[in-house]
Formats: C-alpha cells, structure tokens, sequence
C-alpha cells in the first residue's frame, strides 16, 4: 500500500482487495462517530470490499454485503453504529427522507458510509468526506488508486 498527500487529503494505492480492506479498516478505526464517508468508484472497483473494511474497522462482526435494493443497511453490533446506503437505485433525493437518511446523518453514536453518493450531491453535508475508488488496467487487474477529499 502506498500513501500520497497532494492537494485534498491524498491518496492511497492498493495492490489487492485485502490491502483495500485494510485501507478501509485503518479509516474505520479512527472514526470519533457522526463522520459521513460517500463512496464512489465504477461497478466491480471494491466499494463492497472497502465497506466491509471499513465494518471491519468498527468492530463489525456480521456479514457485510452491499445494500443495493434495500437501499440501506444498519448494523449496531461495533462500537460505533454504522448506516451504509446504496443509493445506487435511488430515483431522486427526495426519497432519501423517507429511507431515514436525515435520522442517520451527524449521529454521534454512528458512521454513515453512502456508496454512490454522486447521485444526491445537493443533500450531503458539506463536511462529508470523499472517497472514490478507480481502476487503472495498465497498472494491474488488483490496483486500485483510493482518493479521499
């Protein structure tokens, strides 16, 4: 795993899933509550490996999965309570209120990890913390570059 600092808060690369997972962990692990992680990369780039990291992180025992049709996914078995959305199928952001969007966000006793956030821009906090996920083929099917901002 290599780390970069530039002009947001850097880079990581990773080599496999497992140093994402880890990356994702580390992150985990230093969380205070109330943070808002949004995720974003393309289909097949580790989002669902990087969340279970990050679950991992939490203290998170039980199986992680991407939320896709139920929308969102509470687990409250770490030290931190963790909401995980996918708002992949999400028609606009109107209906993240009715999914219990404004109850998660900024709870101290938890963490919000939103995959596809891309798709409700206009209701995230402006402190949210951005990840995204790319493939670079030319540098191996496992690579993968982890931008945060």
């Amino acid at each position: 795993m290599t780390e970069t600092q530039g002009e947001n808060r850097g880079y990581t690369e990773t080599e496999s899933s497992r140093e994402t997972f880890l990356f994702a962990k580390g992150l985990a692990e230093s969380a205070a509550g109330g943070e808002v992680y949004c995720l974003d990369g393309d289909l097949g780039v580790g989002k669902t490996v990087f969340a279970q990291g990050f679950g991992a992180g939490l203290g998170i025992t039980e199986p992680m999965a991407s939320p896709t049709f139920t929308i969102l996914k509470e687990y409250h078995t770490g030290r931190l309570n963790l909401y995980h959305f996918d708002v992949y199928r999400i028609g606009s952001e109107d209906e993240m209120e009715e999914i219990g969007f404004y109850d998660a966000i900024g709870r101290t006793d938890a963490v919000c990890l939103i995959e596809w956030s891309k798709l409700i821009e206009g209701i995230l906090p402006e402190d949210a913390i951005h990840v995204t996920i790319e493939k670079e083929p030319e540098k191996g099917f496992d690579y993968r570059k982890i931008t945060m901002n």
